[in-house]
């Protein structure tokens, strides 16, 4: 029970006796016990009261904040990595955020090592007050063998896990990209209280997350959700996953970016020739923030790739009738400009009856919802070493 309290705590920041008694069926006694427990372990404390319903104010508990303890998250994507230290109410205390670091490249894994104990040292936090690390990133991960499947047995990649958890010696979680991000939509963003939903991680590919029941779905052997290479595209341009047809070609911000580029090589004026950028990341950003401030270039090519994700969504609801889509990720910064081409292709492919069933939603956490529902997922795996330590 004591868990499960601090969890419900974790999440939802606020909670009182007769709301924790509600949320777990459990008699106000039981919870009070459990309560005192935790108020003597120091892990939660008093705070400001309820509401009033009428009769007195009830106390609402939150994680005591003063205590020494953290979670230390790796978020990594295709081209870069951000380290944080997050304390127990998600506050950032150091972080090094969108390294280039190629997760191709041999070193990708020294380089995550190095910066991750450069964050710790920064912080002056010492290793034995992380409650834990999270590593997120994209590709096949498998969180029971702690593994990417993605990557072959001979790379380091494979086994990251391992090698984080046996370099820090700090108990390590994996886990998918796309399925952190809609763990803290559910928790904290646009899914909250919603029990069927759909989380689209906009990023240099295309990611999903499922919430089904009120539960994340990852499928039988763990790897649901590769909207990416759904085969809705005509181009003939390979995927990163080597074949063509796939729907990450044409409506992800790498595929956005190409397209700036093969319209400014052919003469096309826009805010964003004046731009020299040599990475990715450069690129994009100010793709984001040109059609935010309404070149027209950088508008249409973001029109592009939100028509094509439009046409995916229009399939995912045929499927699977959410009650919500949201777009998360790095691109939901312009997810004012993308929704209209999304709704576009929506209208034209998808059976009006069940469209008209499913609200479209822009996540306002952006680049952030990765790191946090990492940071989640160490809570939600880890709280039972937390209330042992104590």
């Amino acid at each position: 029970m004591n868990s499960q309290i601090i969890k419900a705590i974790y999440f939802q920041k606020l909670q009182s006796i007769a709301q924790l008694s509600k949320v777990f069926n459990k008699s106000i006694p039981v919870i009070t016990k459990s309560i005192n427990s935790l108020l003597e372990m120091d892990l939660i404390e008093g705070n400001d009261l309820a509401v009033s319903t009428g009769g007195r104010r009830a106390i609402q508990f939150k994680l005591n904040n003063k205590l020494p303890i953290y979670t230390l998250v790796i978020a990594l994507d295709q081209y870069y990595t951000s380290i944080y230290i997050f304390d127990l109410e998600n506050n950032s205390v150091s972080e090094n955020v969108d390294l280039y670091n190629p997760l191709k490249n041999n070193k990708a894994l020294e380089i995550i090592i190095n910066a991750t104990e450069e964050v710790i040292a920064s912080s002056k936090i010492p290793e034995a007050n992380f409650l834990g690390i999270g590593i997120s990133m994209p590709g096949f991960v498998d969180t029971e063998k702690g593994i990417n499947d993605s990557f072959n047995k001979q790379s380091k990649l494979h086994h990251i896990k391992k090698h984080i958890s046996e370099h820090f010696k700090i108990p390590t979680i994996i886990e998918n990209d796309s399925t952190c991000i809609a763990f803290s939509e559910q928790k904290f963003g646009a899914a909250k209280n919603i029990k069927n939903s759909l989380v689209i991680n906009l990023n240099w590919g295309v990611g999903l997350g499922m919430i089904v029941n009120d539960q994340i779905f990852k499928g039988s052997s763990g790897y649901a959700g590769e909207f990416s290479h759904i085969p809705l595209s005509d181009s003939n341009e390979l995927c990163s996953c080597g074949k063509k047809g796939c729907l990450e070609v044409e409506a992800s911000l790498t595929a956005a970016v190409k397209n700036v580029q093969a319209a400014l090589n052919s003469g096309e004026k826009s805010s964003l020739e004046s731009e020299q950028h040599n990475n990715l990341l450069a690129q994009g950003d100010a793709l984001l923030e040109s059609a935010i401030n309404g070149d027209q270039l950088a508008v249409a090519s973001l029109g592009k790739i939100g028509y094509m994700l439009g046409k995916g969504i229009a399939t995912l609801i045929h499927i699977l009738n959410p009650e919500a889509i949201i777009i998360s990720g790095r691109g939901a910064k312009a997810g004012t400009i993308l929704m209209p081409q999304i709704q576009t292709a929506i209208n034209e492919f998808c059976i009006p009856r069940l469209a008209q069933a499913t609200e479209l939603k822009i996540s306002n956490t952006n680049k952030q919802a990765q790191s946090l529902g990492t940071a989640a997922f160490v809570i939600e795996n880890l709280t039972q070493t937390l209330i042992k330590a104590n």
